[in-house]
This record gives structure tokens, sequence and C-alpha cells, in this order.
């Protein structure tokens, strides 16, 4: 395990969330289609499902985008902000069949505090380990998704918002293949 189950699970939510934008397509244009995510997510606390919730979730997801391919610095920068503008304050928590792990804001605040803040806690931690190397763009030429490798070997180089891996795999072998 690279990092804390609750980290890997916030990163993975990052990338689900940024990952909602890509490839010139929005999957969260409604409240519904946010409130979706956040089940789906398993993401606790309030929602007060408006126009400007959904509105301050897709900046967030701008700001979240913007750690991947940044410099340490700049992506220090980026969390930094993020924790002051949530008013981040570290505590333990065990809720709904997880074990302890961090919160960063009260169950009360505002949905776009408590994902910021939770996100950029995880994100601290990759930066903490030097391990940004592992926040990637996906390989394939035509998506621009983000990706989180967790793999022990860091051999993760497509994402999951479609079948990318299969793809390129399959045009490898063609490849191989007109060469005999």
């Amino acid at each position: 395990m690279v990092f804390a189950p609750d980290t890997e699970l916030e990163l993975r939510t990052v990338v689900h969330l940024i990952n909602t934008a890509a490839n010139q397509a929005e999957l969260l244009g409604t409240e519904a289609d946010l409130a979706s995510f956040l089940d789906a997510e398993r993401f606790t606390g309030i929602r007060s499902g408006t126009p400007e919730e959904l509105a301050s979730v897709h900046m967030l997801r701008g700001q979240l985008r913007a750690l991947w391919g940044s410099s340490e610095e700049a992506a220090v920068e980026i969390i930094n902000r993020l924790l002051r503008a949530g008013r981040a304050l570290p505590q333990l928590r065990r809720h709904d069949g997880c074990d302890w792990h961090f919160h960063a804001t009260t169950p009360d605040a505002p949905l776009r505090d408590r994902m910021s803040t939770e996100a950029a806690m995880a994100v601290a931690d990759v930066v903490r380990g030097k391990e940004m190397g592992r926040m990637l763009t996906c390989a394939a030429e035509d998506c621009d998704a983000v990706l989180i490798d967790l793999s022990r070997n860091r051999s993760k180089r497509y994402c999951d918002t479609g079948n990318c891996a299969n793809r390129a795999h399959v045009a490898a072998y063609r490849a191989r293949q007109a060469g005999i």
C-alpha cells in the first residue's frame, strides 16, 4: 500500500471528479448529476442541491485538475489555498463502516469546503510522500482524463473513463501482426 486507505479513496474520488469533464464531456451538468456522483462516491454530510453548489463543485474540479502536471511548489500553493479556504481543522472520525480516517471540516460545512479540504489533504499526502509522479494524464492520444497510479510497480498508464487501455493494446497487437 502506497497511502493510507482513506487517502487512496479520496484520491480516486478526486480523479473521478476531474474526469467528469474529460474529453469534452460534462457529466455533472445538473444538480441531480452531482447528487448521483456524491452518492456513488459515498460522500457524506449536508448538501444544498442548488445551482450555486454545482457551480462551486465545477470551480473546485478545475482547481484540482490544475494539480495534474503541476510542479511540487505549484501543487503546494493550490493545496494550501484550498485548505485555507475550507478552514481546515483535521480530525479523526469513524462512520458508515469506515475505520478511523481524517475529515478536515465538520459534516455541516458547505459541500465545496468538505470536498476541497478532503481532496487537498489527500493530494498533500502525495506531495509529502514525493509521489507526484503517480498523478498522470491518460496515455491514450485522444484522451485528456487523469489517473492516479496506485500500483506497486507504477505501471498504470490509462484512465478508467472508457476503454483507452483496451484500444491501445488492440492497436499495438494489430501493429505487431502487420509487421509479421
